[in-house]
């Protein structure tokens, strides 16, 4: 005798996530070294970068909460989607602001501070790309 057993509504199967967790993890404890640098060095940092350190503390402490949460996206077993997707979302429009940032001319970042912003544009757009990869890798396995 054989017997056939069919769920409706039951969920594709997802394959642990091998690159979008480590991806997140690294995003947070970079993001969060970088917000906590701008913190403390704000005003060594205004002058080397030319930027406020006004400006450098305020995004030292996004940064910083920005870290916690994609900490807690990242540190479960199986990454929740929705708020990966919300991560790779922030993370596109943090690097797409910085370009912003260095090229138009809400401050005058020096040599330094604009090689700066272009290089942690850079990292933040790399960050997106593998977590993107990460979520697509799920969906299609």
């Amino acid at each position: 005798m054989t017997t056939t057993s069919t769920t409706t509504g039951a969920r594709p199967v997802v394959r642990a996530d091998r690159l979008l967790r480590p991806a997140l993890q690294l995003d947070a404890a970079v993001t969060g070294l970088n917000g906590a640098g701008y913190l403390l060095a704000a005003p060594v940092l205004a002058g080397l970068l030319g930027l406020p350190a006004g400006v450098l503390r305020g995004v030292g402490g996004f940064l910083l909460a920005f870290a916690v949460v994609v900490w807690a996206v990242g540190r479960r077993t199986t990454v929740p989607a929705g708020p990966a997707a919300g991560v790779v979302t922030a993370n596109v429009l943090w690097a797409a602001a910085s370009v912003a940032v260095a090229l138009g001319g809400w401050h005058t970042p020096t040599v330094a501070g604009t090689t700066w912003i272009a290089l942690q544009a850079a990292v933040v757009a790399g960050f997106a790309a593998l977590q993107w990869r990460g979520l697509r890798s799920r969906t299609s396995s």
